[in-house]
């Protein structure tokens, strides 16, 4: 059984490396503080492990066909598309504010979106476990392939917790990655807009790759 948790930790690490999951990490986390980032990671990889894992489990519980996984890669590309065409939103309608400030002789920056700052991060971390949860859908072709590598072996939560701690790994490293653009380059209005545009742009151009491809 051990083998089979290695298997499927591996597996996730692997499936986090695609630029949707990566891309989705980014949309999220630009503009956030340290608590939020790894709030948001966390909550994105049980989103996406916990879906992915069931809507698997289904399709080869019910032996339904192949073609019925692609309307999980169309949702999980709509999800990408649409992340991005909000933020190009933000962007254009300039909802995105920068606001400085001091604690204990310390500058804080925090950037926040429409009329009010706050630090209410519920809200957050419930919109990346949702939108985690649907791009899970996405992922359940190769997971059914790793599936079948555990012939044999009963699937529980404690592989469903192998999955997620792989996904952790790659999400919480590339959050890390983005917490360190936010500090350096987010410390001004012309920055930020530029940085939310990019990843919006980047954000469009995945999702649509991924429902040409």
């Amino acid at each position: 059984m051990e083998l089979g948790y290695i298997i499927i930790f591996w597996y996730g690490i692997l499936h986090a490396f695609g630029p949707d999951h990566l891309t989705a990490i980014a949309d999220f986390s630009i503009g956030k503080s340290m608590k939020k980032t790894m709030t948001i990671t966390i909550a994105f990889a049980f989103g996406h492990g916990m879906t992915l894992f069931v809507f698997a489990k289904l399709l080869e519980m019910y032996e339904l066909p192949e073609s019925i996984t692609a309307y999980g890669d169309i949702i999980s590309s709509s999800v990408i598309i649409g992340m991005g065409v909000y933020l190009l939103y933000l962007v254009a309608a300039d909802k995105i504010h920068l606001n400085k400030h001091i604690h204990d002789g310390k500058e804080h920056i925090h950037i926040y979106f429409g009329k009010e700052h706050s630090h209410d991060s519920s809200v957050v971390s419930t919109s990346a476990w949702t939108m985690g949860a649907l791009m899970g859908m996405g992922g359940v072709r190769g997971m059914l392939v790793t599936l079948g590598a555990l012939q044999g072996h009963a699937i529980d939560f404690t592989m469903v917790l192998a999955f997620i701690a792989g996904v952790s790994v790659i999400f919480v490293s590339f959050g890390g990655v983005i917490l360190y653009l936010n500090k350096e380059f987010l410390t001004n209005k012309k920055n930020v807009r530029r940085v939310f545009a990019t990843a919006g742009v980047v954000s469009v151009a995945v999702g649509a790759n991924m429902l040409l491809a």
